[in-house]
């Protein structure tokens, strides 16, 4: 807070001077030198409120594609009356808390969204000290933390907002094999599944809900971790209790391991395509093309899964050329008795079905 450090100057200043200044009408007052530069003193008065900012403890959670409100509210105490001229700024953050990105900047009513918010970000009209954000067409990347802060002239206060997508974290490792992608190639390999590289805070998420996985893989933050569920002996030894198993952080250049990738829900539909006698991978693209569609991605099978009860147990390609089929309701010769996203891994050569995307 900038308040008191200008209360402790003016407290010096006073005893210098021999001299006791009133307060005026709620407010200090500091003699300080004019930006002129001739000598003269300016008074300049300081607002002897408290300024609040309280902003929610709980996450906010969202979808993609929906909209969603950060809620923010400042107050003054004790109680001020009048209008007071706010500006009201918002950043989102990295986990460490440190500034990612300005989201939106606002005084009174006229406010400047930035970069990938433009058009999607403004403030709630609630009434008298609301400082809410909403976002709107909430998309992957905006998943993540959020500060709302206050400006009151010299006065400055700050609170934080945990803004998560609902979601669903999956294993991939690329047709070359295991282990095969240093972080960048990671964070590309996501991209291209319809996905962005996970959090921690949604790889932990996954394993709550019992994601269960051996091989290491990155995250959004250059560390490497593998969630386990049932402790095993090639998965970090018998004597470990479950969680998630940590290399630490790596060299995001030489380093190589799989990846989590972590997608919402969908924009559009997933449909199944079928032939008699089966696709090859180049003819399922076609097929999608001509059913007005493109083949799906890894991340999009598994958001239908997750959030579609997506169940099909004739497995299909997909567009990095492997070979999967979704489960939801577990049943003999369906694969293992829990759902899940089944892989037949890139097959080379064969002929399936085929899983259609198409935006809506």
């Amino acid at each position: 807070m900038l308040l008191l450090p200008l209360l402790l100057e003016a407290t010096l200043l006073q005893l210098a001077s021999g001299s006791h200044h009133p307060f005026y009408n709620g407010f200090y007052y500091n003699h300080v030198m004019n930006d002129k530069g001739n000598g003269h003193e300016k008074v300049d008065y300081f607002n002897g409120a408290k300024l609040v900012v309280e902003t929610p403890r709980d996450p906010i959670y969202s979808l993609s594609g929906a909209n969603a409100t950060l809620p923010c509210r400042y107050r003054f105490e004790p109680h001020q009356e009048g209008k007071r001229k706010i500006r009201i700024k918002w950043s989102k953050l990295r986990d460490d808390y440190t500034k990612e990105q300005d989201v939106l900047v606002a005084i009174g009513k006229t406010y400047m969204a930035f970069g990938d918010f433009r058009g999607r970000a403004h403030l709630r009209q609630g009434g008298r000290h609301e400082a809410s954000l909403v976002v709107s067409d909430v998309r992957l990347q905006d998943d993540g933390k959020y500060r709302c802060e206050v400006i009151d002239g010299l006065e400055d206060e700050s609170d934080v907002v945990d803004l998560r997508l609902q979601g669903v974290v999956f294993p991939y490792q690329p047709p070359r094999g295991q282990y095969r992608l240093n972080f960048h190639e990671a964070e590309r390999a996501c991209r291209e599944q319809g996905a962005l590289i996970a959090t921690f805070s949604q790889l932990f998420q996954a394993w709550s809900e019992g994601l269960d996985w051996c091989n290491a893989g990155w995250l959004a933050d250059g560390t490497v971790h593998y969630p386990i569920r049932l402790p095993r002996k090639p998965c970090g030894g018998l004597h470990l209790a479950p969680g998630i198993r940590s290399y630490g952080p790596r060299h995001r250049h030489l380093h190589r391991f799989d990846v989590f990738c972590f997608s919402s829900a969908l924009r559009g539909e997933i449909f199944y395509l079928e032939r008699p006698a089966g696709l090859t991978l180049e003819e399922a693209k076609q097929a999608c093309q001509d059913a007005g569609a493109e083949i799906a991605r890894v991340g999009h099978l598994y958001s239908a899964w997750k959030f579609l009860g997506l169940d099909r147990c004739d497995a299909g390609w997909l567009a990095d050329g492997s070979v999967r089929y979704p489960i939801a309701k577990p049943r003999a010769n369906c694969g293992p008795p829990e759902p899940g996203v089944r892989s037949f891994g890139f097959p080379s050569k064969g002929r399936f079905g085929v899983f259609c995307y198409k935006e809506r």
